[in-house]
């Protein structure tokens, strides 16, 4: 990953990320760089912003940022590990009261009800989306955090298929997972413009749904 060009880390610096002993006074200076962070690129833009915004966001010195994190995309990354796992669980737990059959229609209509949908994450996250599209170590990184949300979803379309049928146009769960992650960017592409979140809920449980069931209705003559 690329460091900080503006303001590189000096060999003590660079030397004190090295990962160490985690002790609780550790977790809380990381856990208050990550909320400055967010605060900062959510305010400012990622790419505009430097480490030592950050740390004066968060009232820590460089020596404090650098002892968690060697450069501004590594704690991107946590920020984006931080979301991603917020998302999965929240889609594994809307699909997981089913039991082995997936009732569709209802199953989209309880992960759009609670579905991290936040202005300002969708805001950070597209900053570094265009930032990563023009590094490729980046975006390979990243590329690997977005399979864990479609992952996590194509298990428990997987799960379901021996119940309930998936559009063959899918060629599977992964593919249906792939599906419903395009859904979701899409929508929330047209969030970042219009700010309408309650619309955004309600076109991506209609597309979901639409995507999900209509393929599967046409395939077995229902």
């Amino acid at each position: 990953m690329a460091v900080d060009a503006t303001h590189p880390a000096s060999a003590g610096e660079a030397a004190a990320a090295t990962p160490g002993r985690v002790t609780k006074r550790r977790v809380r200076t990381r856990a208050k760089l990550l909320d400055a962070a967010f605060d900062v690129f959510a305010a400012k833009g990622f790419g505009r912003v430097s480490i030592e915004e950050v740390c004066e966001a968060a009232g820590y010195s460089r020596g404090a940022f650098y002892s968690n994190f060697a450069t501004l995309d590594e704690l991107f990354f946590a920020l984006y590990r931080q979301r991603a796992d917020v998302i999965a669980e929240q889609v594994a737990g809307a699909l997981a009261l089913d039991g082995p059959d997936l009732d569709v229609p209802a199953a989209v209509d309880r992960v759009t009800e609670v579905l991290l949908l936040d202005l300002d994450w969708l805001l950070v996250k597209t900053d570094f989306l265009v930032h990563a599209a023009r590094d490729p170590e980046i975006a390979r990184t990243l590329l690997e955090h977005r399979s864990r949300l479609r992952g996590a979803i194509a298990e428990r379309l997987g799960r379901a298929q021996g119940h309930t049928a998936l559009p063959a146009v899918f060629g599977g769960a992964d593919g249906a997972a792939h599906a419903v992650i395009a859904a979701y960017d899409g929508v929330t592409t047209q969030l970042l413009l219009d700010k309408d979140v309650e619309r955004a809920r309600a076109w991506l449980g209609q597309l979901l749904t639409a995507l999900l069931t209509e393929g599967a209705r046409t395939d077995t003559g229902h």
